[in-house]
Formats: structure tokens, C-alpha cells, sequence
């Protein structure tokens, strides 16, 4: 009779460990997913660098110990472990992509300021469809396919990670309004003018949108404006030129709320989509550029803690029936395009 009760706890203890959840954390380049991926060294778009370090690595992570929300966020810049973590943390799959995202440096100083030439690309380069005169990137090579292989790959290398869940019913593309497009500057730019063709759950932009010589953020969007939120520096240059704050109201956001110091609001700050920050950077517009999000440029107190935890958490998971305000367009920001 004594050795029941220990039997019953040993199979307790089992079954918690069975269920316990970890945090997976994957990489596999693109070129070993799908056969179909090609190089465009035309747009500096290659496997290798000059080293012979792979430039087409791809990162997924997913934390099976938190409660699921059924939410993928897609990064569309440089693996940021940081971010990886925290997003992980609030019940989120996150996925960084390796598409083809390399051609801003090859366009002309025409090319740039012809008002019409940057959305096109960033399109094409999001969907591998033919949008752009100026580049060729194929479907395989979009970020759309890219992404959708990844996730096929995922489904089986990590059976746990339940990534199948962010498969569209037919089996042939990614459930995109499952889907949180991120990024930083570049990134955060081609996430707003994918996000405006196709709709997403939500689009977070970290020091963007750009594009200051096009119009394309006044389009008519896919995604609802209620769910593209923004955060910045006010020492970034791209705010200090009216960047920032013309792509958030050509994007409608200040429909929602005002610009709000996210250093003196608290959380859910005024419910806004329009964050700002004017944290010690050492007047460093460089810096400042990168401090809106986890990593070596962020802000610190002075016991050593990151200052923007809040606004990371609220900027991936506010809800997005929750708006403030409306209020009108701040008179001192540049609408017209900058040509």
C-alpha cells in the first residue's frame, strides 16, 4: 500500500516533464531548403560572401512553454536574437528571412528620387512578382516564398513548434493574416508597402517608414491602418527629415492617436501607433537609428535594465481595437514628397 502513493508521484512528475515546454531555436539557409532559390549577384543577392560565409541563413525560434497566440512574426532585416527572445516570450512563432533585399545600393541617384522606382522594387522583392522594369526577382526568391518554404521546413524539423498552424488551407502559401510583419529602417519600409498590397495581422516598424520621394504609403491599404504601429528616435535622421512622421500620416496613423513620449506616457500610451523616444543616445543620430530596438544600441537605467520593455511588448501586442484619438496632422512635418 505505501508504494502507491509514490507511484502516483513518480507518474506526476513524468507526465509535467513530458508536457514541459523549451525554446527551440533554428537556423537553415535557403539555398538548402529550396532547390529553386538562385543568386542575383546583379543586386549583390549571393550565398556566400567573399569569405565564404553564408549570406542566406535563415533564423526561426518559437518558445513551446508559453501560451500560443497563433502569431508568426516575420523580421525582415539581419537576425536579431533580442527581438527572437522577447517576441517568443509574449507567445509568438518568429522567422527571419533571406530574400532578396540587397538592391538599394545598386540604384542611380535618378532611380532614387524618381518618386516611383523604391516601392516598385520593395514589392517585387516581397512578392517575386513582376512589379518592378528595374529588377527581375523570381517567386522563389521573394520574400513570400521564402517564407512559406521555411515554415514547410519547419513543420517537419519541429514537429513541437506546431508550425504548420501558419499554412493557409490548400497547402500552397502562408496564412498571412497570421502573420506580424517587423523590421528596422530598410526592413521596416518594405514590411509598410508589402503590408499595404497584402494583409497582414500587423506591421511594427522600428525607426521607418522611408521612401521620402514616394507616395505609396497614401495608398489604399490591404491591411487595415489601425494595425501598423511605429516607434523612433526623435534623433534619427530619418525623423529629423520629416521621414518618419510623413509615412505615418500618409499611412493614416495619426487617426488613431497622437505622437506620444513613450519616456514620459506610460503604457498603453494613449492607445497611440505613433511612438517616440528621446532616451540618452549620446547625441548619436547613428545610435540613435538602432536604439528602438533590443540589442547593443538600446537605452539603458542605471541599474543596466533595457528602458523599452513595455514598449517592445506593447508594440507586438496591443490590441488593435484599441485606438486612441484621432487628432490632425502635425503642421511642422514635410508631407510633400521630397524630390
Amino acid at each position: 500500500m505505501k508504494s502507491a502513493p509514490l507511484a502516483s508521484l513518480l507518474s506526476i512528475l513524468f507526465l509535467a516533464n513530458v508536457s514541459a515546454g523549451e525554446r527551440f531555436d533554428l537556423s537553415k539557409r535557403a539555398s538548402e531548403i529550396d532547390p529553386r532559390a538562385k543568386e542575383h549577384p546583379s543586386i549583390d543577392f549571393v550565398f556566400t560572401d567573399d569569405k565564404g560565409k553564408p549570406r542566406d541563413l535563415q533564423h526561426a525560434s518559437v518558445d513551446t512553454d508559453v501560451k500560443s497566440e497563433g502569431k508568426l512574426v516575420i523580421w525582415l532585416m539581419d537576425h536579431n536574437a533580442g527581438l527572437a527572445e522577447r517576441v517568443n516570450s509574449y507567445g509568438m512563432h518568429y522567422l527571419q528571412v533571406s530574400y532578396a533585399n540587397r538592391w538599394f545600393s545598386k540604384l542611380t541617384k535618378e532611380q532614387l528620387n524618381d518618386g516611383d522606382t523604391l516601392g516598385k522594387i520593395r514589392l517585387e522583392a516581397a512578392t517575386g512578382e513582376d512589379h518592378s522594369p528595374i529588377v527581375e526577382i523570381p517567386h522563389p526568391d521573394g520574400l513570400k516564398e521564402r517564407a512559406f518554404q521555411f515554415v514547410k521546413w519547419l513543420d517537419q524539423e519541429n514537429r513541437q513548434g506546431d508550425w504548420d498552424q501558419f499554412i493557409a488551407r490548400g497547402g500552397k502559401e502562408l496564412d498571412w493574416e497570421k502573420v506580424v510583419l517587423a523590421g528596422i529602417s530598410h526592413g521596416s519600409t518594405t514590411a509598410a508597402r508589402f503590408a499595404i498590397h497584402q494583409k497582414v495581422d500587423r506591421v511594427v516598424m522600428f525607426s521607418g517608414p522611408r521612401d521620402n520621394t514616394e507616395e505609396w504609403q497614401g495608398m489604399k491599404s490591404a491591411t487595415p491602418a489601425n494595425r501598423y504601429f511605429g516607434f523612433t528616435h526623435v534623433l534619427d535622421g530619418g525623423w529629423t527629415a520629416d521621414h518618419y512622421c510623413r509615412s505615418w500620416i500618409l499611412l493614416g496613423l495619426n487617426d488613431f492617436g497622437p505622437l506620444v513620449d513613450v519616456d514620459a506616457v506610460k503604457a498603453p500610451y494613449e492607445n497611440s501607433r505613433r511612438l517616440i523616444t528621446n532616451a540618452d543616445v549620446k547625441n548619436d543620430a547613428n545610435r540613435a537609428h538602432n536604439a528602438s530596438v533590443p540589442g547593443g544600441a538600446a537605452v539603458k537605467d542605471a541599474e543596466g535594465k533595457l528602458i523599452h520593455e513595455e514598449v517592445w511588448r506593447y508594440l507586438f501586442t496591443h490590441p488593435v481595437d484599441k485606438t486612441g484619438e484621432r487628432v490632425r496632422a502635425e503642421e511642422d512635418c514635410e508631407l510633400e514628397a521630397q524630390r
